[in-house]
């Protein structure tokens, strides 16, 4: 059995922490007096410095202590938080995030010129390396001139497993030092004979005097992240503080404390403030019933599964279609259940594919704090249904086009405070990202309230690259939708933001390739929306099986909304037409006989599969419904990326292959045809 990486452990849990860190920065940007944010983004800094300390990222550790720094004071109320400040950190977290990811890499003067920064962003002036070392031991030795000194015992014990789930307590001795002078003993009594001592469970418990100008809130936060499970108790001693030497002595004394140990009989009375034993009962048990509630497992392994559980249902299959030829009753009972089992697991699988958007749209939330910056421009990020799921293979490649219509909308969409409030808009700009389930799609909508897209400025464009004749008759969805194409942008200039022409082509050919489609809604002056169709999930779906001649097709099942039966009297009527009258309404049909060009005769009874997508319906006519089934998509060859009629195949149960119709398409294609009727007509 592998075992993970304890390094590519940490990876994983730093990339976690440098993500709420982030969170808590933006939400920071806008309610910079919420003392609850900056407790979490100190504690996420504290975390990160210390698991980046045990695990040896000893630059990380270093780096992360500034920052750290820096947001204790903010929680003391010594310097006040800004909005420089949190520049400064969100700079300095992506410089961190680059230690945790190349740790041995040369970064420069990076760190150096972001320590500078986040210098500035609280209140004083960058210094040169040797004068800020110098000013700081100089402050240090003013302070402890100046400040009285307490004193503290503190005793404390950690679970016997605590070692083995990554708690160092040599790490939390070494935090206590830093707070001041100290004197450690450590109690072994609770230690087991050789012969029952696992290695790996602790028995050591400490006693630590300790003597140091902070206060009491600065011990608890050593044991923040260890306090449910541990035992502490911390108390003031009485009369300990001595008295402290003049300024010129202090000065001439060596900087470096010197740790006494004090004899028992000396040590003076105490009395105990705010007693904190905290303990749980079977702190052991406790700990793995936490640990249990969520398991790390690779996406790797996920994709492994779900191939297996769609091999599974290909032999489900199989075994269904032999079963229902043979007048067995057991084979059939035992067929039933097997397909009901692998039913119910193929749904479980799903389920532990599926991500929801939140993972994907909180990415946006700094690229627009910093789009916002680089702009100059007042944005607003509003984002809806983040509690939407997708299929993580959908999430992970739409991350990229995402960027591109973000960056898009806010660059060519939004315009600039003062242009907005001559427009009689406000001066924030507002872009909306949502999310929303539709059948078997989910439609992710990115929406701004700019200036729109200027249709004169696309055409000009299109014909002067050669994509259209001038002149040539487009309808406003063919000319929004020429944006997309190679090469293709209105922007006068090439910027850090557009202009290349790159972007939107991406866009396109990352979502056709997840069998989805874009629709653009523009209106001028009032703001544009593109809305992204992807498929929820690229792996299993229920299908509807068709034949059409002497083919057999595959119809997603949550684009279908009914089945209706075509005679061939009415099939003969609507000749020429190809329209069906249902409920007072007229759908388009098409009939896939003809598309197909299969050179069959049509069955007496023919059927019309009325599906849709969104507001739009049209007919499918097919010669037969077979019936349900679990399809299993495979992808087509790089033969077949022309066909867009077919958005993948599946294997039947007797090793045979359907196609698997793609709905948009066919809805599109349903939708010109009664356009051209029309207009005929």
């Amino acid at each position: 059995m592998s075992t993970l990486d304890p390094v590519a452990v940490f990876r994983m849990e730093a990339a976690e922490c440098l993500e709420a860190i982030e969170a808590g920065l933006l939400d920071l940007t806008h309610q910079l007096d919420n003392k609850d944010l900056v407790d979490a983004v100190f504690r996420g800094l504290h975390t990160l410095k210390g698991s980046g300390a045990m695990f040896g990222f000893e630059a990380l550790a270093a780096f992360t202590h500034h920052c750290e720094t820096a947001f204790d004071r903010v929680r003391k109320g010594e310097v006040a938080a800004t909005s420089e400040l949190v520049a400064a950190v969100l700079a300095a977290q992506d410089h961190m995030r680059a230690l945790v990811d190349r740790p041995d890499a040369d970064h420069g003067d990076t760190g150096s010129k972001l320590l500078a920064q986040l210098q500035t962003a609280v209140g004083g002036k960058p210094a040169a390396p040797a004068a800020a070392a110098a000013a700081v031991a100089a402050s240090v030795v003013v302070r402890e001139v100046s400040a009285k000194k307490n004193s503290w015992r503190i005793r404390f014990s950690l679970p016997a497993n605590s070692m083995a789930n990554g708690t160092n307590p040599l790490g939390l001795l070494d935090e206590l030092r830093d707070l001041g002078e100290c004197t450690v003993r450590a109690n072994t009594s609770a230690i087991p004979p050789l012969n029952e001592l696992t290695p790996t469970e602790l028995h050591i418990s400490w006693e630590v005097t300790l003597t140091s100008e902070q206060d009491r809130s600065a011990i608890d936060d050593v044991f923040i992240f260890v306090l449910d499970d541990m035992e502490l108790s911390v108390e003031e001693i009485d009369g300990a503080a001595t008295a402290a030497p003049t300024a010129e002595k202090a000065a001439a004394a060596p900087a470096v404390p010197v740790s006494v140990a004090v004899p028992p009989a000396a040590v003076p009375e105490f009395r105990p403030v705010e007693a904190v034993p905290v303990r749980r009962e079977a702190p052991a048990a406790a700990s793995q019933a936490k640990s249990a509630e969520n398991v790390r497992v690779p996406a790797e392994r996920l994709d492994e599964l779900m191939d297996r559980v769609g091999e599974l249902v290909i032999a489900q299959s199989r075994l269904s279609q032999l079963a229902s030829a043979s007048a067995d009753i057991g084979l059939r009972s035992v067929s039933e259940e097997i397909e009901r089992l692998s039913g119910e697991l193929r749904d479980t699988m799903m389920v532990l594919r599926m991500v929801p958007v939140a993972s994907l749209f909180s990415r946006f939330r700094r690229l627009v704090h910093d789009l916002a910056r680089e702009t100059g421009k007042v944005i607003e990020l509003v984002m809806e249904g983040e509690t939407t799921e997708v299929d993580k293979t959908v999430i992970e490649r739409l991350a990229d086009p995402l960027v591109h219509l973000v960056r898009n909308s806010i660059d060519h969409g939004l315009e600039m405070p003062a242009d907005r409030v001559a427009a009689g808009k406000t001066e924030a700009g507002t872009v909306i990202l949502s999310a929303r389930q539709a059948g078997g799609e989910v439609i992710i909508s990115i929406k701004d309230d700019g200036r729109g897209i200027n249709r004169e400025r696309v055409r000009a464009k299109a014909e002067s690259s050669g994509l259209i004749h001038p002149g040539q008759p487009l309808s406003d969805s063919e000319l929004l939708q020429l944006i997309f194409a190679p090469g293709f942008s209105t922007a006068a200039a090439i910027t850090n933001l557009s202009g290349r022409g790159v972007g939107m082509d991406v866009v396109k050919k990352t979502v056709e390739a997840l069998r989805g489609a874009i629709d653009i809604v523009s209106v001028p002056g009032q703001g544009s929306e593109v809305s992204l169709r992807i498929p929820l999930t690229l792996a299993i779906i229920d299908g509807l099986l068709v034949r059409v001649g002497s083919g057999r097709y595959v119809i997603p099942l949550s684009a279908v909304e009914e089945c209706l039966e075509l005679s061939l009297e009415e099939d003969l009527r609507s000749r020429g037409r190809s329209f069906i009258s249902l409920r007072d309404s007229l759908v388009p049909f098409l009939r896939l006989r003809d598309l197909f060009r299969t050179g069959t005769k049509p069955d007496v009874h023919q059927k019309v599969v009325v599906i849709s997508t969104g507001t739009e319906r049209v007919g499918l006519v097919v010669d037969q419904i077979i019936g349900d089934h679990q399809t299993v998509i495979k992808s087509m060859s790089k033969l077949h990326n022309d066909v867009a009629t077919f958005s993948g195949a599946t294997i039947l149960g007797d090793g045979s292959v359907a196609l698997i119709l793609d709905v948009g398409h066919l809805v599109a294609a349903g939708q010109q045809q009664e356009a051209q009727l029309r207009v005929a007509g």
